[in-house]
């Protein structure tokens, strides 16, 4: 049983502390903007795709950008980053309110600005939830991913309402306003902070080459790619009921922007039970089984809201499925970060949003197009089936369990002295690791070899290969190659604490007298070299 920690412990933490508040104010504006842009939509478009695209163009830039956010996350400053994209996002939500005051709205201009802050938000996200494990210790990392759920749905329990009745009042273009000055407390805030973050040593990555490296890593690890897939299944079928609740609130409850934001607020109340209780489930429950209960709730969710006709019956499905939402979402999102060591971290959650937001972005547009086609409820009816096929993938495909792994750098790795004048550039390089290995031992040494492949190439070698001598063979070479030396440095430093216990096995099994022999070879090109020229041995490594 997981160690019991007390669900307020973050707040212990002063940084943590103040950014979570500081973002109480900004996710109010959000949700104020929110109620705004969707209930605009409504009064200019006629259509039921386009209002639910609102939320689709809000999500859909979380889908096409947070790969490369994440690479940013993990290459340069993160509070950096978020304070770019807090004043992207100010500067967005101003123009947006000056278009919305001076009534040249139209619906596609409109998906056009929201569209714009989902992309400042694609922009924010990886570098805010890698930076939650930068506030306070692993221990607490858990209950600090629960209060930032809390934090989003206290607001989501008022902020609505406080929407509805604002547009209601003063129309669309003061919530757009509100939200421009909410960014305020948060960018204050993050200016002053100043993480104490272990500096890279290394120069950042290349935009494209970390993002493969991200893709690899999680391509190579199982249990983020069962995450990143039941993800993408919960986003698609649960976001039809934030998408069509507009509908069901003007056609199914005969009401208008003040009961959206109050159902939105039962939305939020729930969320935030949800999130307290997700604690105390943790303690007793497996990861799986709570997700098969937050797809199942949500389903129930889904279907009561489908056939009732009544505002308080909404009101308690739309609180259910609020809470089935943060217990979902925060499950995902807490494996994730303990799944993965720090140096991908920020890619690691932006596939996870990509994953997430991407079955968002595709669910509001399939469930506007089935509402427009057939009906509100059947649409519901149609994505509560949905959730149930999502929790029959756990059948198969269940989440793993909470981690213990030790995925701090190992540290044991030190550069070997080089004969040649080798530079962060020079390569390909080619690495053979020499073993020699009893026959009783052949198949445990396979075992390790196997999950020795799987992390060599999660970490970015290419080409491996395992070799057996046929005149000795006792003898076998392990190989792989790397692009450049400075690849070769950053492979061995992500090797974290977890993996040294393949690498211990395998040198158990190593039977010589000394320990396996490394060689670090550099490939050249075979190019003759002209007699007048009396050539350095590093001459062509650059």
């Amino acid at each position: 049983m997981p160690e019991r920690t007390s669900s307020l412990v973050p707040f212990e933490h002063s940084v943590f502390r103040n950014v979570w508040v500081a973002s109480l104010a900004s996710n109010l504006g959000a949700l104020i903007q929110a109620v705004g842009a969707a209930w605009l939509m409504t009064s200019i478009a006629a259509s039921a795709d386009l209002v639910a695209l609102v939320q689709a163009s809000t999500t859909l830039p979380v889908m096409i950008f947070s790969l490369a956010s994440g690479a940013l996350a993990d290459s340069f400053d993160r509070r950096r980053v978020m304070i770019v994209a807090q004043l992207f996002m100010l500067v967005i939500s101003v123009a947006l309110a000056l278009f919305a005051w001076l009534g040249t709205m139209s619906p596609w201009l409109l998906l056009g600005f929201t569209f714009l802050i989902g992309c400042g938000t694609a922009l924010n996200n990886p570098s805010w939830q890698a930076s939650v494990g930068d506030m306070v210790p692993r221990s607490a990392l858990p209950a600090a991913v629960a209060l930032n759920s809390v934090n989003f749905n206290l607001t989501r329990s008022v902020g609505p309402a406080i929407g509805g009745l604002i547009v209601a009042t003063a129309g669309a273009a003061a919530a757009f306003a509100i939200n421009a000055v909410s960014y305020l407390p948060l960018i204050f805030v993050l200016s002053r902070w100043k993480p104490d973050v272990q500096p890279n040593t290394l120069p950042p990555e290349r935009m494209w080459t970390a993002m493969t490296a991200g893709l690899r890593y999680v391509a190579m690890s199982p249990h983020i790619e069962k995450v990143l897939l039941r993800g993408f299944v919960f986003g698609f079928t649960a976001v039809a009921m934030l998408a069509l609740l507009p509908l069901v609130t003007r056609d199914m409850l005969d009401g208008g922007a003040l009961l959206y934001g109050l159902m939105l607020g039962c939305y939020g109340i729930g969320a935030v039970g949800g999130a307290f209780l997700g604690g105390r489930l943790r303690e007793v429950l497996s990861n799986e089984t709570i997700a098969r209960m937050a797809f199942m709730g949500f389903a129930v969710s889904a279907s009561v809201t489908a056939w009732s006709s009544h505002a308080w019956l909404t009101g308690l499905a739309v609180a259910l499925g609020g809470a089935c939402w943060v217990l979902a979402l925060a499950l995902f999102n807490v494996t994730v970060q303990l799944s993965t060591p720090r140096w991908v971290l920020g890619r690691a959650l932006a596939l996870y949003q990509t994953a997430t937001f991407g079955g968002m972005a595709l669910g509001s547009w399939v469930w506007g197009l089935v509402a427009e086609e057939y009906s509100i409820s059947s649409s519901l009816l149609a994505a509560a089936t949905f959730m149930v096929v999502g929790a029959g993938i756990g059948l198969r495909l269940a989440l793993p369990d909470r981690s213990s792994l030790d995925l701090d750098p190992l540290n044991r790795w030190k550069a070997p002295p080089l004969a040649l004048d080798l530079q962060s550039r020079s390569g390909p390089m080619v690495i053979l690791i020499e073993y020699v290995i009893r026959e009783e031992d052949v198949p445990a040494f396979l075992d390790a070899m196997a999950e020795r492949r799987r992390i060599r190439r999660r970490d970015g070698a290419r080409q491996w290969e395992l070799m057996r001598d046929t005149e000795k063979p006792e003898q076998w070479i392990e190989s792989f190659h790397v692009p450049t030396w400075l690849d070769y440095v950053r492979h061995n430093q992500r090797t974290t604490k977890a993996d040294a216990s393949v690498s211990d096995t395998i040198r158990a099994l190593h039977s010589g007298a000394e320990p396996p022999r490394v060689h670090r070879m550099v490939v050249r090109p075979a190019t003759r070299q002209r007699a007048a020229r009396d050539p350095k041995p590093h001459d062509d490594l650059h």
